[in-house]
């Protein structure tokens, strides 16, 4: 049951409100701004919804863990049954893995848009979003295929541990927003993000689950689906920051706001909040009547939000935290009893006295010896005054030979300290018009590990160019400064990855590239490279570009293939 709680399949999550069966034909973007909406869909439940739900819910097959789908799909526990509907966990047997399941009568009411809303979903194709992996009609059945994520954790359980660290609500908004503003760039919107359909992986990335099919199987709609988006997105950063739900219901497992108060301030919910974090909150739940503490304008759309996030000063991570070393103990050779004897019970311990050696110097071969020594340091001495004097007759006599190749010794240069050169902007560099990943382009230079700009994945490689040129990026140092190297840290290793600087007039993404301005190249197998110029060159903007990638297996974000990805990237100078 561990498993059940972490995995991707929950969608009929009641906690916050009574289930919602408006009638739902689509969940799509607006691309407009109304003047007012609730923050949850009306319930328009009426005799007759319940006459066609109950018909459905009676024609629907009797269905148990060990029944499969299309030959593949083995149910091994169901999650929820709700509303004619039910979500399973179930076995791929095909590909030996675990998957979610949808499954609803093909009469019920809502099968069709179900359908249309997954295979929607489908051709997203964001790894920032669960995967839909099937969607299909068959044996009066409607059931839908996707991703199950053992090794990730609801939002709802992070929250019930406490509030989360700034750097960490800071990277929910972050990411989810920049999603969310992807997703309805695409004409798809979520109108269910909940903390339970939040997930953070192993790795410190948030995935958002049931993307437009959520909606459709609970019959939710909107006429305003970005504000209704923004909003939820802005509860979500709210409970992050104060454990507590920006309204006066509980839900989630978390207590609502004190009734008749309204909309409170997250600094004033509890202390020690991000003043930042908090007004982004306030802004984005401003829809619902609440006004920003420095009347910013509200945030109606994920794409404002994503944007007003991004503008903010960047939150670092907190230091790591290191266990203090245990108190030091003394050893029984420092206490002194290295060596003695030990008493025996009863017994009396012999003590040996032996006279002390005599000063090794105070027989008669120790005075030879005292005066040997004394006269081979006279001899020394006078050696040592006769070639000195020597050497200076010879220097007044013309030899200033040794003198000024002493001082050029002295006095020639001496290599500089490497200078840290700051990043203050950046951009993705595609010459050829598309772009790999436009969004990350901050994580490749933000000092964080756990975050990275990534390329697409390629069928051929190492090299790219039967696909692309290359892939990169351009960074902004803020103003010109002589630019000696550059350290790269690198998300995959393997094969070779080979990397060029090179120097550009501008922030532009297709700038054609001279080799006179090269900077330094390197290759590597491994994950970090180093590139040092043979001779500094001066430039306010500089180009990282990446010709050849190593293979890689398939991940969170992308199939196996030729790929790569900029973890963090330093400019010395």
């Amino acid at each position: 049951m561990a498993e059940r709680s972490t995995a991707a399949v929950d969608v009929a999550d009641n906690s916050g409100g009574e289930p919602l069966t408006a009638k739902a034909e689509k969940a799509t973007a607006d691309g407009a701004a109304d003047t007012q909406e609730s923050r949850q869909a009306t319930d328009k439940t009426t005799a007759e919804t319940e006459g066609e739900r109950g018909r459905s819910a009676a024609s629907a097959p009797e269905l148990h863990s060990g029944h499969k789908l299309a030959r593949r799909y083995r149910l091994e526990e169901c999650v929820t049954r709700l509303d004619g509907f039910s979500s399973w966990r179930a076995m791929d047997e095909k590909l030996r893995r675990a998957v979610g399941v949808h499954l609803l009568p093909a009469d019920h009411p809502r099968a069709r848009s179900v359908l249309a809303a997954a295979r929607s979903s489908a051709l997203l194709g964001d790894p920032r979003f669960v995967q839909v992996l099937d969607a299909v009609e068959e044996n009066d059945l409607v059931y839908v295929v996707h991703e199950w994520l053992p090794d990730s954790t609801e939002l709802t359980a992070l929250l019930a541990a406490g509030p989360l660290e700034a750097h960490e609500s800071y990277q929910l908004v972050t990411q989810v927003s920049q999603a969310m503003a992807a997703a309805h760039r695409e004409g798809l919107a979520h109108l269910r993000l909940t903390p339970s359909a939040i997930l953070r992986t192993s790795t410190g990335q948030y995935r958002i689950r049931g993307l437009a099919v959520n909606a459709a199987l609970r019959g939710i709609s909107s006429d305003t689906p970005q504000r209704a988006d923004t909003e939820a997105i802005g509860a979500l950063l709210y409970a992050s920051l104060t454990q507590r739900w920006p309204y006066e219901n509980d839900a989630y497992g978390l207590s609502g706001l004190p009734k008749g108060v309204g909309l409170l301030p997250p600094d004033q919910v509890r202390a020690g909040v991000h003043r930042g974090l908090a007004e982004i909150a306030m802004r984005a739940l401003a829809n619902d009547g609440a006004t920003a503490s420095r009347q910013e304008p509200p945030c109606t759309t994920p794409e404002e939000l994503a944007k007003a996030v991004a503008a903010m000063p960047r939150i670092r991570p907190p230091e790591p935290t290191f266990a203090a070393p245990p108190e030091y103990q003394q050893t029984t050779y420092q206490q002194g009893t290295y060596g003695r004897a030990a008493a025996r019970p009863g017994g009396v311990t012999q003590v040996i006295a032996t006279a002390p050696p005599p000063a090794p110097l105070q027989s008669g071969t120790g005075r030879v010896l005292k005066w040997g020594v004394a006269a081979l340091l006279i001899a020394a001495l006078g050696l040592g005054s006769w070639q000195l004097a020597d050497t200076i007759l010879d220097r007044k006599s013309g030899g200033g030979t040794t003198q000024s190749q002493t001082e050029e010794g002295e006095e020639g240069p001496k290599n500089k300290e490497p200078i840290p050169l700051a990043v203050k902007g950046a951009d993705e560099y595609f010459p050829d018009g598309t772009s790999q990943n436009r969004d990350g382009v901050a994580n490749a230079y933000d000092g964080d590990a756990s975050t990275y700009w990534r390329s697409k994945s390629y069928v051929d490689g190492p090299k790219l160019a039967p696909f692309k040129e290359g892939v990169g990026l351009v960074f902004d140092l803020g103003s010109e400064k002589e630019v000696s190297a550059a350290s790269i840290a690198l998300r995959y290793s393997g094969d070779h990855t080979t990397a060029t600087l090179y120097a550009v007039d501008s922030m532009s993404t297709s700038a054609a590239l001279d080799p006179k301005k090269k900077i330094a190249s390197g290759t590597t197998s491994g994950d970090k490279l180093v590139l040092k110029a043979k001779e500094p060159k001066k430039t306010r903007y500089v180009v990282l570009w990446l010709t050849d990638v190593p293979r890689s297996g398939s991940d969170e974000f992308s199939r196996s293939g030729y790929k790569q990805g900029i973890t963090d990237v330093k400019f010395t100078g």
